[in-house]
């Protein structure tokens, strides 16, 4: 339980569900992950201020990704290495993981050039049979598996990169090493089960809860890349901002 703060003094024009929104923030600011976070019974009582106030209060933290609800437990500082916001970036898996304070790493599992095909093919608008380079790597994060991940390029993409993927260079990078410099992207996201080659590989059981994320990776002169990331849904998730049309996007005090 994080230590009772005094309410900070405020001008009073500032609305209820504020003052609450931004004591709670400053309280829980520096707690660990998994601190359980002051009850709205408490802060209804700290403030005198309707339970619904307190409860648009939490909700705001709950969406920032800095509460997390519980149900039947209570709510809780979140463990905001697992649920980071890219902000519409097309991260590599390095930068995504550095981002949310873990240290990324790799092993390659698979590099060899392949026939494209029907799939692949349609995804980077190529002919069935032509020559890609498939990649496929178990990246981890702190040292555990975190995802396991396929790459296909077309080989007159980036000739010879099968021979360069144990450089220990991302795959952004090695594109760039080939003058190809991605400008977009376009993620799908699903949620599913591990099959059991996954699980093995993932170190979870066989039907563990998993994340793909399938990426197809564009130039301004057409598509260069299809991935596909199967992540273990037990450390990693997404969070990401979103706003009504229309509607001016909102400040924070």
């Amino acid at each position: 339980m994080i230590p009772s703060r005094e309410a900070p003094a405020e001008p009073q024009r500032t609305l209820k569900h504020v003052k609450v929104r931004e004591f709670v923030r400053n309280l829980v600011g520096d707690a660990d992950p998994g601190t359980l976070a002051p009850s709205e019974r408490e802060l209804v009582e700290r403030f005198g201020v309707a339970r619904m106030t307190v409860r648009q209060a939490l909700d705001a933290l709950v969406s920032e990704g800095l509460l997390e609800r519980v149900p039947g437990r209570g709510t809780f500082v979140a463990d905001r290495r697992r649920g980071f916001s890219a902000g519409g970036q097309m991260l590599s898996f390095s930068e995504d993981m550095a981002r949310r304070g873990l240290t990324p790493s790799y092993r390659t599992l698979l590099a060899r050039v392949e026939p494209a095909g029907a799939g692949v093919s349609r995804a980077l608008e190529c002919e069935a049979g032509s020559a890609t380079t498939r990649w496929q790597r178990l990246q981890l994060a702190d040292g555990a598996p975190m995802c396991l991940q396929d790459v296909w390029v077309l080989e007159r993409t980036a000739p010879g990169l099968v021979r360069e993927t144990e450089l220990g260079r991302g795959f952004f990078e090695l594109l760039r090493s080939h003058g190809v410099v991605p400008t977009w992207g376009e993620d799908a996201v699903e949620a599913g089960v591990a099959s059991t080659e996954e699980a093995q590989v993932l170190g979870v059981p066989e039907h563990a809860p998993i994340l793909r994320i399938s990426r197809m990776v564009y130039t301004d002169d057409g598509p260069v890349a299809a991935m596909r990331s199967t992540f273990r849904a037990d450390r990693y998730s997404l969070r990401s901002k979103v706003t009504r049309g229309g509607v001016p996007e909102p400040r924070r005090p």
